[in-house]
């Protein structure tokens, strides 16, 4: 059984037991488990639902298993003959999760 979800504006395929990094969340204090309302479809082999815009009913259920950061970005600002050159970088960070849980 896999499912479509929706999170932020990126959407992501997933079946049980995957491991999937998405945008990170505020999340409360001790807070283990995330869960995904927004599903956008549920497949099942011949058997699939598919959301007007979501399916009703169907949710995700995932656990946190921490924080990383994605690689780093460098950003180069250059304009010539101005003596004019900057260097910047960027880590993202994001949310690992491993989804336990597929309810259709």
């Amino acid at each position: 059984m896999y499912a479509v979800i929706e999170d932020g504006s990126h959407q992501y395929k997933v079946q049980e037991g995957d491991t999937l990094e998405i945008q990170r969340h505020d999340l409360e204090e001790g807070q283990t488990t995330f869960e995904f309302n927004r599903v956008v479809m549920v497949g099942d082999g011949a058997e699939s639902k598919i959301g007007q815009p979501y399916v009703e009913g169907a949710k995700v259920t995932a656990s946190i298993e921490g924080e990383i950061k994605g690689q780093k970005i460098y950003i180069y600002k250059f304009k010539r003959r101005k003596n004019m050159r900057r260097k910047t970088g960027h880590r993202q960070r994001y949310l690992r999760v491993k989804i336990d849980k597929i309810e259709a």
